[in-house]
């Protein structure tokens, strides 16, 4: 048995490079010690096949590295604690990029569909003070992600959540007239369908070794996964509503997992006159992603903008 090749590195300011330590691990979350166990190669691991082990091991990454209360209800989506903050960190250089190479702190960012496990709030503010705004479409989800909020002694002054009402907005009703934001980040639903949700977990089930009726180890509810017409759709209508809140936003950015959708998104950004449009290539871990960027502001202003 070949044993798998080192992981690509994540960005430099990402806390989690390299192999987990599990000691250290299991030392600032005494409950994931249950999990924990030689592998086929004889390193210490856990089943990634294992919901409970892939929950325990992202609150024991967020209390080592951040010191950070998290809890989700079984069925949410677990998000990928090292991959998430890698896109923070990208974030951190753009707006870096505006203000004289240094990121800067003082500044308020949206979170385009939050979830229940708020995770990009969370860490964009452990690593730069960000205040945030996490929205949602559901409501559970906001209280879910409240409850994590209120469990974090301090976060409640940097951390707020609105419900989006609107099921066919993604802006209008969340983006309050008088509001102005540096930046709003996003991981948009993945998949198109119901059924292509369905398929693709089944895959992924296959893939570790466990039956077709086998949990999936990242959970996720229908919103959290996919939308009608997947992210290619979703992120097209960022695109179109963000003009109309082109003076509250200097950057509006999201995940594009697809990078066959990135010249049709491309192509609509140039028809609405975007400024500026860059796509932020990220090596997590061993798999390639990428964020989409676009402004409507020139530098001057931006940088301006910035200083306030």
């Amino acid at each position: 048995m070949n044993k798998p090749a080192a992981t690509s590195p994540f960005h430099p300011r990402n806390r989690h490079q390299g192999r987990y330590d599990f000691a250290a691990l299991t030392a600032a979350h005494p409950p994931l010690a249950v999990k924990v166990r030689p592998n086929g190669y004889g390193e210490l691991s856990v089943d990634f096949a294992d919901p409970e082990a892939v929950m325990l091991l992202n609150q024991a990454l967020l209390k080592l590295f951040y010191n950070l209360n998290w809890q989700l209800p079984a069925g949410y989506l677990t998000p990928p604690v090292p991959g998430r903050a890698d896109y923070v960190h990208a974030l951190a250089d753009l707006l870096a990029s505006d203000n004289g190479g240094v990121v800067p702190r003082d500044l308020d960012v949206m979170d385009i569909g939050c979830g229940a496990n708020c995770i990009y709030p969370l860490i964009g503010n452990a690593e730069y003070g960000w205040r945030f705004t996490g929205t949602d479409i559901t409501a559970e989800a906001i209280t879910v992600a409240g409850q994590i909020v209120a469990s974090n002694p301090g976060l409640q002054r940097a951390v707020r959540l609105r419900r989006q009402k609107d099921t066919s907005a993604i802006f209008a009703g969340v983006v309050h007239k008088n509001e102005r934001y540096h930046a709003v980040l996003c991981n948009p639903p993945f998949h198109s369908s119901a059924e292509e949700a369905a398929s693709v977990g089944q895959r992924k089930t296959r893939n570790l070794g466990l039956g077709k009726n086998a949990p999936l180890n990242f959970g996720g509810h229908h919103n959290e996964l996919w939308c009608d017409g997947g992210e290619r759709k979703f992120v097209g209508q960022m695109i179109a509503e963000s003009v109309a809140h082109s003076d509250h936003i200097i950057w509006f950015t999201s995940l594009v997992s697809r990078k066959e959708n990135l010249p049709a998104l491309r192509d609509q950004l140039r028809d609405l006159d975007a400024y500026e449009v860059r796509i932020i290539e990220m090596a997590q871990g061993q798999k390639q992603s990428r964020f989409i960027a676009w402004t409507f502001q020139p530098p001057a202003t931006r940088a301006k903008r910035l200083k306030r």
